[in-house]
């Protein structure tokens, strides 16, 4: 049992992790062993993502006056959160281990402004995360000037068998 100044405490916490994340996403963890939670926290932190097992009744208190209010209806039962700054590596992670752990539900979540159900969060697992979209974006730089290098060089060379071809003539 919490005393009432933990409460508070742990009320203006939630409060301050739920305005400075860009994205949260909330699941159910019954039935998931103490082993799986720490492998999935273990991968979340290697991310910089916390996920924490919630207390209902105070989060839904703690979210009253922030921009993830609307979440506060699919905080029932055990109820954990994911926070983090990158909502594509958070909503990757815990797709892939609900899809390994069926104990693990995904049940929404709140990425930028956008609320999100069970399926927008699956969509968003399946975008590419910051430094694959950068790895594309330099791949897709970087193959027009090869093509480019290899276009200048090859005229030169088939200009100069035409010019050998025409003085043949």
């Amino acid at each position: 049992m919490m005393s009432k100044d933990k409460k508070q405490i742990y009320i203006e916490d939630m409060k301050t992790q739920f305005d400075n994340s860009q994205a949260v996403i909330v699941a159910h963890y019954q039935g998931l062993t103490v082993n799986q939670l720490d492998e999935l926290r273990a991968q979340m932190r290697e991310h910089g993502i916390i996920f924490k097992i919630t207390k209902n009744r105070i989060t839904k208190l703690a979210l009253e006056k922030t921009r993830c209010k609307d979440l506060s209806e699919l905080f029932t039962g055990p109820t954990a959160v994911a926070l983090s700054d990158d909502a594509i590596t958070s909503a990757k992670i815990l797709t892939k281990f609900s899809k390994e752990n069926e104990n693990l539900k995904i049940l929404g979540g709140i990425m930028g402004g956008d609320i999100l159900d069970v399926a927008g969060v699956q969509n968003v697992a399946t975008l590419p995360t910051l430094d694959e979209a950068r790895a594309k974006i330099v791949g897709i730089l970087r193959s027009p000037a090869q093509k480019l290098a290899s276009i200048l060089l090859a005229p030169a060379s088939k200009i100069a068998i035409l010019a050998l071809e025409k003085s043949k003539k």
